[in-house]
């Protein structure tokens, strides 16, 4: 689990439960002026013997948490609370010492804000621990997206360009993860959860070394790769447009500050704009790791020094150079927006942490946040209306939000297919997809979600970005992906020269989806396809699994895991059993797959 997660649930049990009454084998404590803060500390180093994850059984935490609710009415506690998480994540060894003190200083204003203003009940707390056996799993109320009344267009199957069409060649990056304290040299095996820094440590003889151009382990990218890498693609041009999808800054999330978010969101900005020049447009799209603390977005209804202005603003700032007044306006109201690219073809950039369960200011409300779906529903309707086609880039992929979102996005597809002609997405780091089929049936494929790999190494991955072939600009283009490419950066060869490290290493092309998987097309028809054989050849999946690392496989994929990722490429929608009843997937298999691809 990583820190961003996990401070989250400290402060959803280990604090609240050592402040508020001792438990494992009961060691009495006196009442009295001493207080609580006296209490934990008497009764923390036995616990430190005693305490362990499966000591806090599901009775006990519906009872803490009812406790809790209580404590967090009064202000006084607030301290409290704060205090107990950090001393509980150090005693506990949940993480090293200055991890557990910056990440709990980071997170608690905002944690406890969203706590004491959300309606979260002990079963459902609970039931974020537990599972769903200890309560209801999804906090979130169910709720609807209207559709207007206007009757969905006859669906016309996609059918290949005719021969000579031009093609629109779309650079797609996501994840930079740029980590300013990256040393080369330094341990890429240490304790903390990110690594090759300065303080990580240097390695001993058993570990590695971080290395010039990225190392494969829990790390992040120094400025000269980034660099390299916009070098390399100012040769690779021309490019009609870019998508960008966010994830900036690295991941040390325990000691992030605002201050430093905007330097490097205003750098990479920077550096796009230098290397790809002025005439390539690039439409951004806000990561979850933009904001400080990380998943902290909260909607437009919480206002003053907690709401999310500091970033929008900067953002709209930065990127006034590629997006006109009304996108910039909405960027910095929600950080969403629309823009027209060229002739018959719109794109619509969402905040898909509004739809993140990691959100926790969604706790407060989490219906349709910043009314961003319905908002989405009328551009798409004006779109069909003048027989426009669409694109939507995002962060984080719709099967991996709130079911809630998830289900009503999903609809919202089914509705428009004839609309909606490509989705990208970023987020897991990984080179994958997820599909889209008919509500009625499930059967008909009628649309793809791509799922590009990471630029950052972050966890044991080459460096990588994507390169879209899309139907180009003519009269009746329909706008779909015909093929992609997906570009590395091969460390083993780049970081060992025949005199150290390759001081211009090549980015080079390590696939092409089309004559990699034998695909006439990439019509949601061909990777449904893929999907069945995926199950039946395991030759084409290990194939798959190789591609799906961006080409450094750390450890192999067979069973469980396998049935689970081929389920994941068919759940265009989160929590939907009835896409994988045939592949034999768990319920709980499957909601860890989801969570391990959410911590990203």
């Amino acid at each position: 689990m990583n820190p961003s997660a996990r401070c989250t649930l400290w402060f959803l049990s280990l604090g609240f439960i050592l402040i508020s009454s001792p438990f494992g084998r009961t060691h009495p404590v006196l009442d009295g002026e001493r207080g609580a803060h006296v209490k934990f500390v008497e009764v923390l180093p036995k616990l430190q013997f005693e305490f362990g994850w499966r000591n806090l059984t599901c009775p006990l935490c519906k009872v803490v948490f009812t406790i809790v609710d209580v404590a967090l009415l009064s202000e006084s506690n607030e301290e409290r609370v704060a205090w107990a998480v950090g001393e509980a994540c150090v005693r506990l060894r949940l993480a090293e010492e200055h991890v557990c003190r910056e990440i709990t200083e980071l997170f608690r204003d905002d944690v406890i804000r969203a706590l004491q203003e959300s309606y979260l009940w002990p079963t459902e707390a609970c039931a974020l621990l537990f599972g769903p056996d200890c309560g209801h799993f999804d906090i979130y109320a169910p709720w609807n997206i209207t559709l207007p009344k206007a009757p969905k267009p006859p669906v016309v199957p996609p059918s290949p360009p005719p021969p000579g069409s031009p093609q629109s060649r779309v650079l797609f990056l996501t994840d930079v993860h740029w980590d300013k304290e990256y040393a080369e040299g330094s341990s890429a095996d240490c304790k903390e959860p990110l690594c090759c820094r300065n303080g990580s440590g240097h390695p001993v003889w058993y570990h590695r070394g971080a290395g010039h151009w990225g190392t494969y382990s829990k790390c992040d990218l120094p400025l000269h790769t980034v660099e390299n890498l916009l070098q390399n693609l100012a040769k690779a041009g021309p490019w009609d447009w870019a998508y960008w999808t966010g994830d900036i800054p690295a991941h040390n999330v325990w000691a992030q500050t605002r201050d430093q978010q905007l330097f490097e969101l205003v750098e990479i900005t920077r550096l796009i704009q230098k290397h790809l020049g002025p005439n390539v447009t690039v439409y951004p799209a806000v990561g979850n790791h933009e904001s400080t603390p990380v998943n902290s977005f909260p909607p437009p209804f919480v206002h003053g020094n907690r709401s999310s202005s500091w970033l929008y603003d900067k953002m709209a700032e930065v990127w006034a150079p590629w997006l006109p007044p009304q996108a910039l306006q909405t960027l910095r109201l929600a950080g969403f927006y629309t823009v027209q690219v060229q002739p018959g073809l719109r794109l619509v950039s969402l905040n898909m942490n509004f739809c993140a369960r990691e959100n926790f200011w969604l706790m407060v409300n989490s219906t349709d946040p910043a009314d961003q779906l319905q908002w989405l529903i009328g551009i798409l309707q004006d779109a069909e209306n003048k027989g426009d086609k669409v694109h939507i880039i995002g962060h984080i992929p719709p099967g991996l939000c709130l079911k809630s979102w998830s289900w009503n996005y999903y609809h919202i597809i089914n509705r428009y297919e004839s609309t909606v002609t490509g989705q990208f997405f970023g987020h897991t780091h990984v080179d994958e997809f997820q599909m889209f089929y008919d509500e009625e049936t499930l059967t008909r494929p009628l649309g793809v979600a791509f799922i590009a790999p990471s630029v950052t190494t972050f966890i044991n991955l080459n460096p990588g970005y994507r390169v879209y072939y899309v139907d180009g600009n003519y009269p009746g283009s329909s706008r779909l992906v015909l093929d992609h490419e997906t570009y590395i950066l091969n460390l083993t060869e780049a970081n060992n020269g025949s005199l150290g490290h390759d001081p211009s290493p090549n980015w080079t092309l390590l696939y092409q989806a089309t004559e990699a998987y034998g695909l006439r097309s990439l019509f949601p028809e061909d990777w449904d396809r893929l999907i069945r054989t995926l199950v039946s050849d395991d030759r084409v999946f290990q194939r798959f699994w190789y591609l799906y690392h961006k080409g450094h496989v750390s450890e192999p994929c067979k069973d469980t895991c396998k049935s689970t990722l081929i389920c994941f490429l068919r759940s265009g929608r989160y929590d939907d059993p009835r896409q994988c009843e045939h592949l034999g997937v768990s319920s709980r298999d499957m909601m860890r797959s989801v969570r391990k691809k959410a911590l990203c």
